[in-house]
This record gives C-alpha cells, structure tokens and sequence, in this order.
C-alpha cells in the first residue's frame, strides 16, 4: 500500500504535534485550521466520538473547564509506513473544574492528575484527519478520588 501523505515524517510529525500544542496555548483557531472538514476525534477511554472540528473543540474546552492548567508533554512520536502519527503524551493538570462524565458532572476536586497516553493522528496532507485518543481513564479517576 502507497502511504496516505508524501509529506517526510518530521512535517507529519509536526501536524501532529501541533494539535496537542494548540490545546496547551488555548488557542482554538489554530487548532481548528489544522483539521480537515470531516475530522473524527475518537475519544477511546471516554466512549466520546466527535465528527467535525467545532465538535472536537467543544470536547477539548469541556477538558480545560475540569483542568484549566492541563498540559499534554511529548515523550515520543513514530510515524507509519502509512503516513498516521503515534505520539506518546502525559497530560498533566488540576481538577480545578467540573468534569462532565457519562452520568453528569463530577465537581472539581482540587487534585492533580499525571495520565499517560496515546493519541494516533491520522493525517491528510498537513491536516489532521482523525485523532483517536487513548488514555487510563482507571488511573485519572483515581488520581482524582473518584475511585480506590
């Protein structure tokens, strides 16, 4: 199989990356030129799945109103053969906020979180395309004391 996008790794790498830097800056508009019209955000630990880069946004913001100082750091990133982007990440931040959660909204706690994770960008040219996000839900949970 051909890969999806010529662009080198580094350029695909970058894209990527540049999505997660968006959310750490806040900065919205950014975030939404780097996705294509008919982006997917597949939040796998949540059961969350979004069509549309408006719908990704809301979700995203619902994390920074439960974590206002939430930040993801890179560890790693690999690129495919088929041009997706692996990263690696740990978000960092405070459940200073309430937490919308399946069965409503789960008051800010005032604990920090450290969840590592991974986030699988599938590219399309320079944008991004679909960003299925994987984490420990288990682990945020307790870290914020929601469960033992």
């Amino acid at each position: 199989m051909a890969p999806a996008t010529a662009l080198p790794p580094q350029s695909l790498t970058t894209a990527a990356q540049a999505l997660i830097q968006a959310y750490n800056d806040r900065n919205w508009e950014r975030a939404m030129a780097g996705l294509t019209s008919d982006f997917v955000y597949d939040e796998i630990a949540s059961g969350r799945k979004v069509s549309g880069a408006g719908k990704a946004v809301e979700t995203w913001k619902g994390w920074v109103q439960a974590f206002p100082d939430s930040r993801g750091t890179f560890n790693a990133a690999h690129v495919t053969e088929m041009g997706d982007v692996v990263l690696e990440l740990t978000w960092r931040g405070t459940h200073s906020g309430p937490l919308q959660m399946r069965d409503g909204l789960v008051a800010a706690t005032g604990r920090t979180i450290e969840v590592r994770a991974c986030a699988i960008v599938g590219m399309q040219g320079e944008k991004v395309r679909i960003e299925r996000h994987y984490f420990d839900m288990a682990t945020l949970l307790r870290q914020i004391g929601m469960i033992t």
